[in-house]
This record gives structure tokens, C-alpha cells and sequence, in this order.
């Protein structure tokens, strides 16, 4: 039995014990409109944030915007193969049309005081994690996503990314289509240990 304290959230608890990515190919209308996609990305920048940099970003791709950056997919496909097949093309055109948005987190590394980089990572990859939960939250299923084209210079030039900048995740958001289904989940006695110091 967890002990709670002033303020507890019993909801929250079991939101997080029940919570599960949805499929973003099993995603579909309607996904969080202005005000509960505002709702969701506030309390995604609530996240741990040493030196307090907001070492981090938002864009959202939605409407038509989904199917311009499919385009951007499809000429970085042909870059990296010139001779890849129709089909491959036509999903690439497809990959963002999944869900109706999709939230591109955007690390931003700063250097205005000496935090080490690989926190500034860490508080980017809470943000993904956090929209997950705020998305949930709000009744919307949701997916932590990078895939090739996070990691391709055309495309994160194209999205307009800055030197020092990585794509943390694209997080899809939509209405699940298909019940979610359980994952395995690591045997918590196999993966916690209690330090003593006498080692």
C-alpha cells in the first residue's frame, strides 16, 4: 500500500500504471483541438529542467501541413536511393497522415551556463514522456515516435532545426482505433536494488 501524502493523486497513479502507447497506425479523428493540445504541451514543459534553460521545443504538423512534410520524406528517400519503389514512396508520403497531430519535440541544446549536455537531453526526452501522460490525461491516445527521419539532415533542415538542435521524438495524437493491448513489463524485484554502502 503506497502511502499518500497531502495532495496526492490516486488518479494520476493509476493513469500511470495504466497507461499504454497507442499504435500511431491505429490512430484516427479527432485528435486534441487548440485548447486541449495547448493543455497538453503546458504541462509538458513543467518537466525537470536543471539551470532552468527550457532546453527544448515545440512544433506541431497538422492539417495539410502532414502531407507537405510527407513530401519532404519521400525526396529524403529518393536522396538516400534513387531507385526505391513506388510503395515505399507512397508510405513516406503517408507516414504523418496516421494521426491528425503530430508534436515534434525539438532538443535545443544551450550554452549560455555550463549544464552538461546530457541533461539538457534528459529534460527533452521527460517532454516526450510527459505529453504521453498530458495526452492520455486529455482521452486521447498517443505514440513516442523518431523513425529514419529524425535523424536525416534534408528533413531536420527542412523542419528548420538550429545547430545543436536533435528531433527528441515525434509524438503522434490521435483517437484509438483498436483496443490497446499489454506489453511485457520488466519483474520489478529484477530490476531494483537497494545500495547500503558496504560494498
Amino acid at each position: 500500500m503506497i502511502e499518500l501524502f497531502q495532495g496526492s493523486s490516486p488518479e494520476t497513479l493509476d493513469l500511470l500504471h495504466r497507461r499504454r502507447s497507442t499504435s500511431a497506425k491505429a490512430m484516427g479523428e479527432p485528435g486534441p483541438d487548440a485548447g486541449q493540445l495547448r493543455q497538453i504541451l503546458q504541462a509538458a514543459s513543467r518537466v525537470p529542467d536543471h539551470g532552468k534553460l527550457f532546453p527544448w521545443r515545440f512544433l506541431v504538423i497538422e492539417g495539410d501541413a502532414r502531407a507537405k512534410l510527407g513530401e519532404v520524406l519521400e525526396e529524403a528517400l529518393v536522396v538516400r536511393n534513387a531507385g526505391v519503389g513506388e510503395s515505399l514512396k507512397r508510405f513516406e508520403r503517408n507516414r504523418f497522415l496516421r494521426a491528425p497531430v503530430i508534436v515534434t519535440v525539438i532538443s535545443s541544446l544551450k550554452t549560455e551556463k555550463p549544464i552538461p549536455e546530457w541533461e539538457q537531453r534528459l529534460s527533452a526526452g521527460a517532454v516526450c514522456q510527459t505529453v504521453l501522460v498530458a495526452a492520455a490525461a486529455a482521452g486521447f491516445g498517443a505514440n513516442w515516435l523518431t523513425e529514419w527521419c529524425a535523424y536525416d539532415e534534408l528533413v531536420t533542415e527542412k523542419l528548420g532545426l538550429a545547430e545543436g538542435e536533435k528531433i527528441a521524438g515525434f509524438i503522434y495524437i490521435g483517437t484509438g482505433t483498436a483496443p490497446l493491448e499489454e506489453r511485457p513489463r520488466p519483474v520489478l524485484d529484477e530490476i531494483v536494488e537497494h545500495w547500503t554502502g558496504s560494498n
